[in-house]
Order: C-alpha cells, then sequence, then structure tokens
C-alpha cells in the first residue's frame, strides 16, 4: 500500500481579506513531490483557506492513488485538532470544508500531524503565490515555475505516464522538496507517523523539559489576570523565597543541564536565582511567555465577568476565542507554545532542561503531550512555583513524568 505526505497550508491577508492556499502531496517512501495545488480565493479568511488546503491536497492524493494512506501535517493547529476529533467544529464557514475533508479517504487511512511554520514552507510558498497573482489579477497555477514546466516537458520527452491527464493544479514527478526530508529527532519526514504507547527502549536518552512555573508575584495571592500585557510584576518577597528553595532542590538532584525562561520579568528573575545555586546561564524564549488576556489584565475572575461577561462566556467556551480587547486565544498560544517546544526538543536532544514559564504553556504542554481537548486546561491546578516534567522521544512520543509537585517548598 502506498503512503503519501500531503502538507497543506493558507493565508489571508486581512483575515478575512485576499486569501489562498497551497498544498503538495509527497511520497512518503521517496520523499518525491509528486503532486502540487494552489488557488486565490478572492476574500476569506485565514482558517477557510487553510481547510481549502486540506481538501485540495487529500483530493490530489485521492486522485494518484485512493487505496493510499495519507498523513497531513499541517501548522495550523486548529484545523489539525478539529479534524483528528479532539476540538469541536463550531464556525458555520468550516464545518462543510472539514466535512468535505473527512468524505474524500476513509477515516482509517489518514493520519494528522501538527508541524511549525518553517517545516511547512513548501505548501506556504504555494499559498502565497496564489495570493501574489491574485492580488496583480492573474490566474496562477504551481505549473507556471519554471523548474514546473521543464519537468513537464522531461516526462513528455521520455514519454512516461503522469497517471492521467495533467491539470492546472499537478506536477508528477517533480525534485524532492528539502523541507519534507528527514532530518531531526522531530521531523516525521519520510517516516511513519508517531503511535500511540511506550516508548522504545532503543530511543536514547529523551529531551526531558522540567516545567518550572515562576515564583508569586503581588497578583498571585490575588489571584488576578497576569499574562503578557500587563504590568508585567517582578516577584514579592514569598516569590524569592520559593525561588531559591526550588534552585536548592534542583542542585540536590543535579539533573538540570540547561536553563530556559519566558521574557517576562517575574519568570527571568525565578531562573536567574534557580540557575545561580546551579551554577547555569540562563537564555530566553519567546515563545514561552504567557497568553496576553488583554482587557483583563490585573482583573480578577469575578471582576472580569462584572464587566465582560459575554466574552467571558466565549473564551470558557471556544478555545479560538480571545479576551477582551486584543487577547491572545489559547488556539494561538498552543500554536506559539508548540512551536517553541519544537525547537527547544532539537536544542537540548537528550538532556534535561529546565523551563521557567507560566501557567497556560506549562498547561498547554501538558494538554499537548497528553493528546488532551482544550477543555482540560481548566481542570488543572498549577501552584506557583511548582515543578512538572515532560519527556520527548525521538518518535515523536511523549511522556508525562511529574505534574505540579510543590514537595520542594514545604519544611
Amino acid at each position: 500500500m502506498r503512503e503519501f505526505i500531503v502538507e497543506a497550508d493558507g493565508g489571508s491577508r486581512g483575515n478575512p481579506g485576499p486569501a489562498g492556499y497551497g498544498a503538495v502531496v509527497i511520497d512518503a517512501a521517496t520523499g518525491q513531490t509528486l503532486a502540487e495545488r494552489a488557488e486565490y480565493l478572492g476574500v476569506a479568511t485565514n482558517n477557510v483557506a487553510e481547510y481549502r488546503g486540506l481538501v485540495a491536497g487529500l483530493r490530489a492524493a485521492h486522485e494518484l492513488d485512493p487505496s493510499a494512506t495519507v498523513h497531513v501535517r499541517m501548522d495550523s493547529k486548529l484545523v489539525i485538532e478539529q479534524m483528528s476529533g479532539r476540538w469541536k467544529i463550531k464556525h458555520p464557514d468550516m464545518k462543510p470544508l472539514a466535512f468535505e475533508a473527512a468524505r474524500i479517504f476513509p477515516p482509517a487511512q489518514v493520519t494528522y500531524e501538527w508541524i511549525p511554520r518553517e517545516r511547512n514552507k513548501h505548501a506556504d510558498r504555494l499559498a502565497n503565490e496564489a495570493m501574489d497573482a491574485g492580488r496583480r489579477g492573474e490566474r496562477w497555477s504551481p505549473q507556471d515555475s519554471t523548474a514546473e514546466l521543464e519537468a513537464a516537458d522531461a516526462r513528455a520527452a521520455a514519454g512516461t505516464a503522469s497517471g492521467g491527464a495533467v491539470d492546472a493544479g499537478t506536477a508528477s514527478g517533480g525534485a524532492r522538496d528539502t523541507d519534507t526530508a528527514s532530518g531531526g529527532a522531530r521531523d516525521a519526514g519520510t517516516a511513519a507517523p508517531p503511535s500511540a504507547g511506550w516508548a522504545p527502549a532503543d530511543m536514547g536518552a529523551p529531551a526531558t523539559f522540567v516545567l518550572l512555573r515562576h515564583g508569586e508575584t503581588p497578583l498571585t495571592p490575588q489571584k488576578r489576570f497576569s499574562g503578557s500585557g500587563g504590568t508585567d510584576p517582578a516577584l514579592s518577597a514569598a516569590g524569592r523565597e520559593q525561588a531559591e528553595r526550588v534552585g536548592a532542590a534542583l542542585a540536590r538532584r543535579g539533573t538540570v543541564q540547561a536553563v530556559v525562561a519566558s521574557p517576562l520579568a517575574r519568570t527571568r528573575e525565578t531562573a536567574a536565582i534557580v540557575a545561580g545555586r546551579l551554577g547555569l546561564d540562563v537564555t530566553v524564549e519567546e515563545g514561552l511567555r504567557e497568553t496576553g488576556f488583554g482587557a483583563w489584565e490585573g482583573l480578577t475572575f469575578g471582576e472580569v465577568r462584572e464587566r465582560y461577561p459575554d466574552d467571558l462566556t466565549a473564551w470558557l467556551a471556544d478555545p479560538e476565542a480571545r479576551p477582551t480587547g486584543g487577547g491572545e486565544s489559547f488556539v494561538a498560544t498552543a500554536e506559539r507554545v508548540a512551536a517553541a517546544r519544537d525547537k527547544l526538543i532539537a536544542a537540548y536532544a537528550g538532556r534535561t532542561v529546565l523551563l521557567v514559564t507560566h501557567v497556560t504553556p506549562i498547561k498547554t504542554l501538558v494538554r499537548l503531550a497528553l493528546g488532551a481537548p482544550p477543555e482540560s486546561l481548566f481542570r488543572m491546578e498549577l501552584s506557583a512555583a511548582s515543578l512538572s516534567a515532560i519527556a520527548y522521544y525521538a518518535d515523536g512520543n511523549a511522556s508525562v513524568r511529574l505534574f505540579n509537585d510543590t514537595s520542594h517548598l514545604r519544611g
């Protein structure tokens, strides 16, 4: 049975605005590009464009071999989670597209994987070229590129079959795209998608993230929203004491080999105290910052419910909803955190690294490792200066080893 990789992307310049999609079908065994699709859509949203790219990629794969297994890779967390059945599809524009995508292949033949944007460059390029052409009022297809025309000429001269008529979105037998090549612990490349279960004994040492929530700030005991867009408070005296206790406990264990922190003041201060006890330097990673809570920054939950009841209700029910005043949705946070996770796994393969971050990023990392739905974020308790731990293996599997441990703060 053949195995295809479908990489798809979509974009909108304005959201909604001029939109387009790109999709590519790759032979999983050889890494060869088998088909490309791209189209300018007119005015649409990012999410609709991404779904249109998925549908086009699956159709192209089906045209090549309807009996094949397909592994879909996209940088849209929303599409991947919804098509995997972990997130509900609520938007009326996306429900029919998701239904259409699900009907192209039997569900058992299709798997889904989120990948960071930098690993989806081929489909992203196609989408942007389609949007550029649409803005100029031109019709465009992937075959308009010189490389694809030369490949078509070469096939015609050799008299090879292309598996059917070549339409404006299909290019068979193209050169291997460098973004699809296997070449890293987290890159699925030509390998089969990760499977659930125990990690094999020969996977080698995992990248282990010890996750530390920062120590208390003056806002912590009052349970106020404190994200990326607020006053950026420093640690309180109690928070500095907590950080000292964490540092002492980790120094006794002697397992942490590097320290990485969110850019916010409370995490950098916590990290500096702990790293000082460990004799390590601190690296800052932007992707580990807390969610931005917009107009809710500095308010208690009760105050938000009183002032913004409808927005709060929507936020609690829908991971795409954003806090009032330009806050960040949980979907956007998950995409950012997952990209930082993959970057750090590659940088610290086989090592143990302390990540000093915040409530939402830690809960998100745990949720993603468990494959839990977005609503699980509201069902986890995470104390100030608590420790959690996740191990990431070379085959893509993850194992949650610890959650919300505060034993080091007692006695």
